[in-house]
């Protein structure tokens, strides 16, 4: 069965499909939830009441059916997994063919949530709390067409935790190269409520990758603000690993073991990655007053990554995380919702190509200015996410 846009050439598609994808099963939940939680979480408690509880995940795969939803312009397809969390699951830009979040063609979870399972890839929406409860579990969701052109999939979700309500809806638009998140949180309960919000997307690596953060960020920092680095060089000490002789930390290839940094602070709207060998990346863009955290992880290129590697996918190779947050700039921060509160933001993704390590971007484009002193010149690169009239295309 599938609902689509029928008016328009240029109209977005919108529709659902069955799809099979290897996967590694996981085992019977615990038929008794665990009331009682003294373990620590991410900052949080670990309690997961009323969840159940798995701790198996079966060694060998078997091909499995899924509902996707998905959203399809001329520039980008969105692959949307309503049966895990929510998540999108593929983002792809059509004009290269180059996925701009890690695409998994394998679903092999791993004991790394909340409550249990947990896979890599696509993008994840941590709420309200990581690594979200029904990250594994299903939410509700909807089709939408607009009278101008745009579709939504709205995803909707009420925290069997704490009662509080997620509604989000992943737009496309037509003629428009990036994805909009419109996220709603609301406590629909009589006490204050915490919650969190990180996207986060996992970006596919290797020895040619390189996290864009904005020019203004000197500085970053660990977990709760526990240690520091300077960036992009690091030259001290970070996560027990001497960084003395001047080593860029923006690059993959360069950090060896599991590490997080957060952007210290930044008045720019923006955060990436970008692949040079490809010459190809991924854009978040969203306004820094709200939406501050800009944050890579990533499991290290060492042995211990490499086991990683292979206990979250059999063929596509290692990935970082570029997580973007609201309200905060570092984790684990919580924010307070009031009885009955509710909270709204946006939030954009955008896939671009080309110009290098960007040095800024909004929604409509994104510019790079590289100066060779020696040579005393500069060269300006620009990448649009639409047709200008009048001004070039690049899209």
């Amino acid at each position: 069965m599938a609902q689509q846009a029928q008016a328009g050439a240029r109209n977005v598609r919108v529709w659902e499909e069955d799809v099979s994808i290897p996967t590694y099963g996981i085992g019977a939940p615990d038929r008794n939830p665990m009331f009682l939680e003294k373990r620590v979480y991410q900052g949080s408690t670990g309690r997961v009441y009323p969840h159940p509880v798995v701790d198996k995940i079966e060694d060998d795969k078997k091909p499995q059916h899924y509902r996707l939803a998905i959203l399809e312009n001329e520039y980008v397809r969105i692959e949307i997994m309503p049966e895990l969390g929510g998540r999108i699951y593929r983002a792809l830009d059509k004009t290269n063919d180059y996925d701009f979040v890690y695409y998994n063609r394998v679903i092999k979870p791993a004991l790394v949530g909340l409550a249990g399972p947990w896979i890599s890839g696509g993008i994840e929406f941590n709420w309200p709390q990581h690594h979200r409860p029904n990250t594994y579990g299903p939410v509700e969701y909807k089709l939408e067409t607009r009278e101008d052109g745009a579709a939504t999939v709205w995803v909707s979700e009420i925290d069997r935790m704490y009662g509080t309500k997620m509604t989000a809806g992943f737009t496309l638009h037509p003629g428009k190269a990036y994805l909009e998140i419109s996220a709603q949180l609301y406590n629909r309960t009589p006490q204050p409520q915490t919650f969190l919000w990180w996207a986060n997307p996992a970006v596919a690596v290797n020895d040619h990758t390189q996290s864009v953060f904005p020019p203004d960020v000197t500085a970053v920092f660990d977990h709760g603000k526990r240690d520091v680095s300077r960036f992009p060089v690091a030259t001290g000490t970070y996560y027990k690993m001497d960084y003395s002789a001047g080593v860029d930390i923006s690059r993959y290839r360069n950090i060896p073991v599991p590490t997080s940094y957060m952007a210290y602070k930044s008045d720019y709207n923006f955060v990436g990655g970008y692949d040079h060998g490809v010459q190809a990346g991924l854009l978040h863009v969203a306004n820094h007053h709200v939406s501050p955290g800009k944050k890579q992880w990533t499991w290290g290129n060492g042995e211990f990554g490499q086991a990683w590697d292979r206990n979250l996918t059999d063929e596509d190779g290692p990935y970082i995380e570029l997580m973007t947050g609201v309200y905060t700039d570092n984790q684990p921060d919580f924010t307070w919702l009031a009885p009955y509160e509710e909270k709204s933001f946006t939030q954009y993704f955008m896939p671009y190509k080309d110009i290098g390590v960007v040095k800024n971007a909004t929604i409509d484009a994104a510019v790079n200015l590289e100066v060779d002193e020696a040579a005393r010149q500069a060269t300006v690169l620009a990448y649009a996410t639409a047709v200008f009239e009048g001004g070039g295309r690049r899209a």
